[in-house]
C-alpha cells in the first residue's frame, strides 16, 4: 500500500540499514528538482520509487538503493501497478547490496533487463568502528603524512553554513576535474533537508580565515558517505582537502557511524585501477578522484548493478536510442 512522506520516515527508522537515497527526505530533494516521489511498504519490505515526466504523457521511474527489506516479491504487484498508473516506461532498480554477496533470482525473471547504472557502481567503503589509531593506521603512508601537513600548515576545519562559498568551490573543481556540478539552490535544499534532522553538515577547511575546501557529508543509520566535495585553486600544497576528509570520517564516528562510503571510483577491478591510476592522465576526473579516495585505506566494494523491469518495449528501445544518441554528442 501507498504509504505517506511521515510514515515512510517512521518504516525507515526501522530500519536503520536503509540507504540515504531511501530515506524521505531523499525523495523529497529529488520532488524539489523534477521528480515525484511516491512510497510503498508491503509485509515489513517497502521501496521509495522516483518517476520524472517525459513528453507523450508517460514517465520513468526509478528506485535508487532500494527496496528495503527481503519481500521484495510481494512489492512487485503493487509496484508495476504503481508504474502503469504513472504509465512509466520503465522503472529503474538500482539495489543496495554488493555483487560479491548477494544475487537475486528476481532480477533474471522476465520483464527485466541489466543496463547502465545511474550511481557509481563501485565505491570504498572505511569501517571507522575502531579508534582514530587504528583507522589512520590503515590508511597510505602518503595520505596520514598530508594530513599531518595540512595542520602544520595551518589548516583548520569548521562546521560551516555558507552554501553560496561551497557551490562556488564546487564550481571550480568541476571545471578542474570535468564533474558535474548541481546549482546552489540544490545543494541548499539537500542541506536543509538533512541539516535539521542532524543528518548532514557542511565542513570548510580554512586557511588564514578564507575557506579553500568544503565537504558536504551524510549519515543515516550506521553509514556515513561523503557526497560532496570541493576546493579551490589555491593553496592546494596544503593540502586542506585531505584533513577535510579526516575531520568528515571523525565527524562521522561522532554520529555512531561504523563505515564511511567515499562514493565512486572508477568501475574496473583493483588490479586494474592500480594499474591505470598511476598514469599520466591519471589526475584527471574521476582517476583523480581515485587517487585521493584510495589512500584513506578501506575495501573496494561493486554493487549487483542497474536493472529495468520494461513496461513498453517499443518505447523503450526508442528512448535507449535517444539516450545513446545524446550520450555520443556528449562524449
Amino acid at each position: 500500500m501507498k504509504s505517506s512522506y511521515s510514515d515512510w520516515n517512521k518504516f525507515i527508522n526501522a530500519h536503520p540499514e536503509a540507504h540515504l537515497l531511501q530515506t524521505g527526505d531523499w525523495g523529497e530533494l529529488k520532488t524539489a528538482f523534477g521528480w515525484k516521489a511516491e512510497r510503498i511498504v508491503k509485509n515489513g519490505s517497502g521501496a521509495q520509487i522516483l518517476f520524472r515526466s517525459i513528453p507523450g504523457g508517460f514517465s520513468l521511474g526509478y528506485i535508487p538503493k532500494g527496496p528495503i527489506g527481503e519481500n521484495w516479491r510481494d512489492l512487485m504487484p503493487e509496484i508495476d501497478a504503481l508504474c502503469r498508473e504513472q504509465k512509466a516506461i520503465f522503472l529503474k532498480v538500482e539495489p543496495d547490496l554488493w555483487e560479491d554477496r548477494e544475487s537475486l533470482s528476481l532480477f533474471h525473471e522476465p520483464g527485466w533487463k541489466h543496463s547502465h547504472p545511474i550511481q557509481p557502481r563501485r565505491t570504498i567503503f572505511i569501517p571507522i568502528a575502531e579508534n582514530e589509531e587504528h583507522i589512520m593506521a590503515a590508511m597510505k603512508q602518503k595520505t596520514r603524512y598530508n594530513i599531518h601537513l595540512a595542520e602544520k600548515k595551518e589548516i583548520t576545519v569548521k562546521v560551516a553554513e555558507d552554501l553560496t562559498a561551497f557551490q562556488k568551490m564546487m564550481t571550480i573543481t568541476g571545471k578542474r576535474d570535468g564533474i558535474g556540478v548541481h546549482i546552489e539552490s540544490y545543494y541548499q535544499k539537500a542541506y536543509d533537508l538533512f541539516h535539521q534532522t542532524g543528518k548532514c553538515d557542511l565542513l570548510f577547511a580554512y586557511y588564514e580565515g578564507q575557506p579553500i575546501a568544503g565537504i558536504m557529508v551524510f549519515a543515516q543509520g550506521k553509514t556515513a558517505w561523503y557526497m560532496y566535495g570541493a576546493s579551490t585553486d589555491v593553496e592546494r600544497n596544503r593540502m586542506p582537502t585531505y584533513l577535510l576528509q579526516w575531520e568528515a570520517i571523525r565527524w562521522a564516528k561522532a554520529k555512531g557511524c561504523t563505515q564511511y562510503d567515499l562514493w565512486g571510483i572508477p568501475d574496473l577491478d583493483e588490479d586494474e585501477l592500480e594499474k591505470v591510476f598511476t598514469g599520466k592522465e591519471s589526475h584527471k576526473g574521476l582517476w583523480g578522484v581515485y587517487r585521493f579516495k584510495r589512500g584513506f585505506g578501506g575495501k573496494i566494494l561493486r554493487t549487483v548493478g542497474s536493472w529495468d523491469r520494461i513496461y513498453y518495449s517499443s518505447l523503450y528501445q526508442l528512448y535507449m536510442q535517444v539516450m545513446k544518441v545524446r550520450g555520443r554528442q556528449e562524449d
